[in-house]
């Protein structure tokens, strides 16, 4: 058994004790471009400072822009933000834009132009494709692709988030009881992150991001301490516990959305997809957990139990350093 234990804890730690310094860093860089008038356009670049990009990136700009006046580079929380001001000689349609240094990065960027005359146009750079051709006026399909896909990688990369649904699908027995669960963790973050979104409501981000870990650390507990004959709190009430937390997780999504930003005159959409991305992700994290159980519980039924509780210390371990790191910050 003390070799089982052991190889878990390997296992364990090769796979999730990397995410210690990234939990909820969902940072892609951010550009935009903004027409003040004929051929004169005021560019905005943002990127953490924390990251390869921020301290070495720069802005492929179209060929048919030139900068005019220097360059403005200021600290703004823990990212980088340039300004610059370009004369564009006709439009940008067609034209190249890219980020140099992004294909050797793990952060994707988001590219919004807004023209004087025609709708803002909505871009993604990726790693894999560092620059792309300005596309013509946006379109929805463009918008909501771009923001699900932003969705589901803040649920996948935004470890925090994943760590609670993970817990979630680790205490609670049958699929269908998950299922109800989870969803009552998306209603809740919905209703938080359209609120905080849209203004209605804001809470400061460190106390929120700090009791977001201590939602982790009690899931943990509650999955360690789960007994046949003898219900947790979270196991006889389990949707009014993920309703609650989800509450504070939704301020958390607010803030990540907060740094992508939304495109004018598409909010709604944007704020739909993005929360559709979320759920997409959670119920492909809640599928491939409950086949991995499953497929556990067919080898070898008695391994389920050691396995579960090693995750959940796990979890609580990288919480409870998520908490404190975030108290004392």
């Amino acid at each position: 058994m003390s070799r089982w234990w052991a190889a878990l804890w390997v296992c364990f730690a090769i796979v999730l004790l990397p995410a210690s310094a990234q939990a909820d860093e969902l940072r892609p860089a951010y550009v935009e471009m903004t027409e003040q008038a004929p051929d004169q356009w005021a560019l905005l670049w943002k990127a953490s400072a924390n990251s390869r990009l921020g301290q070495t990136g720069a802005i492929m700009l179209p060929q048919n822009c030139a900068i005019e006046g220097e360059r403005q580079r200021e600290f703004v929380g823990s990212n980088i933000l340039t300004r610059l001001a370009l004369r564009c000689d006709g439009p940008l349609q067609g034209q190249r834009i890219g980020l140099k240094g992004l294909e050797l990065s793990t952060t994707d960027a988001l590219v919004r132009i807004a023209p004087l005359d025609s709708p803002m146009q909505t871009v993604r750079l990726t790693p894999d494709q560092p620059a792309t051709t300005v596309p013509g006026p946006s379109v929805i399909s463009n918008v909501a692709a771009t923001y699900t896909l932003l969705g589901i990688e803040h649920i996948l990369m935004g470890f925090d988030h994943l760590f609670f649904v993970l817990a979630l699908v680790l205490l609670l027995k049958g699929g269908w009881l998950v299922a109800k669960t989870v969803t009552a963790f998306t209603i809740a973050h919905s209703l938080t992150l359209v609120g905080t979104t849209l203004g209605w409501m804001a809470l400061p981000s460190q106390p929120v991001e700090a009791v977001i870990a201590l939602s982790i650390v009690f899931l943990a507990v509650e999955v360690v301490k789960s007994r046949p004959d003898d219900l947790r709190l979270s196991e006889r009430f389990p949707w009014v516990v993920a309703f609650l937390f989800g509450l504070l997780h939704g301020f958390g999504f607010a803030g990540a959305l907060a740094e992508i930003g939304l495109p004018d005159g598409d909010v709604p959409l944007a704020l739909l997809t993005f929360n559709l991305g979320v759920e997409i992700g959670q119920l492909l994290i809640v599928a491939l957990a409950l086949a991995a159980l499953y497929g556990l519980r067919q080898l070898r039924q008695h391994w389920v139990q050691p396995a579960k509780t090693a995750m959940a210390y796990g979890i609580g371990i990288i919480a409870t350093y998520w908490f404190i790191e975030r108290t004392i910050a």
